[in-house]
């Protein structure tokens, strides 16, 4: 049984923004996380709850930010940016 992938309104706002080079390899950054949730980095502290996927797009570092719920099965876009204040914005 694969993932389902769900989209939070932060992540979807950030998505529309991003130009089009940069949105296809977003994309294949979700389905490398929907294949394996496993390949993201669980955080600590506040952001417990965290994975976070890190991938080039473009010369420059991205982070894929989800939440997972393993009974369903189901992966929480939580936000995708630059490392540049990425961590900060999500704590707010």
């Amino acid at each position: 049984m694969s993932w389902q992938i769900k989209q939070t309104r932060r992540f979807s706002r950030a998505y529309k923004k991003l130009h089009d080079n940069i949105i296809q390899d977003v994309d294949e950054a979700v389905f490398a996380v929907a294949g394996d949730p496993d390949i993201g980095e669980k955080k600590k502290g506040d952001l417990a709850d965290l994975w976070v996927h890190k991938f080039r797009s473009q010369g420059q570092l991205w982070l894929l930010g989800y939440t997972r719920d393993d009974g369903i099965q189901l992966i929480y876009l939580e936000a995708i940016g630059s490392h540049e204040n990425f961590y900060r914005d999500l704590k707010r």
